[in-house]
């Protein structure tokens, strides 16, 4: 999910209760033509992102490393805005019970947090993670 998917999710939403409390057709009317709108602009965006790689750079976000090999990545953390706090909630979350255990922690294009830990990790699963 894209941030315009998100934000498209809220809109329609927020639309559709003002469409519910419409008092008259004009008003049910108006909301009924901006969900159709709103859903339009995403089904084109969701089209441009699957034709376009440019487009699709510019829309999606990239997954980022927050953790690697028990090491927290504090300038991913400050860059994505997740507190120390917040990651070691979510080790506990997955069960972690040494950081020694952690292979990554990914913040997700979708907001989650990934935490993957064992004895190995195979690189194909974070070979698109930003690591920066």
């Amino acid at each position: 999910m894209t941030n315009f998917d998100f934000v498209a999710t809220v809109a329609l939403g927020s639309v559709l209760a003002g469409a519910a409390q419409a008092t008259d057709w004009a008003g049910f009317f108006q909301a009924s033509i901006a969900m159709g709108a709103i859903v339009f602009a995403q089904a084109m965006s969701a089209r441009l992102r699957k034709s376009s790689d440019a487009f699709q750079d510019f829309a999606q976000n990239e997954p980022v490393m927050l953790m690697r090999d028990g090491e927290i990545l504090h300038d991913a953390l400050t860059k994505t805005r997740v507190t120390k706090s917040d990651l070691i909630a979510k080790l506990r979350e997955a069960n972690v019970l040494d950081f020694s255990e952690v292979r990554a922690v990914v913040l997700e294009t979708t907001g989650d947090v990934s935490v993957l830990h064992g004895d190995r990790l195979s690189e194909q699963l974070i070979e698109q993670v930003q690591t920066d």
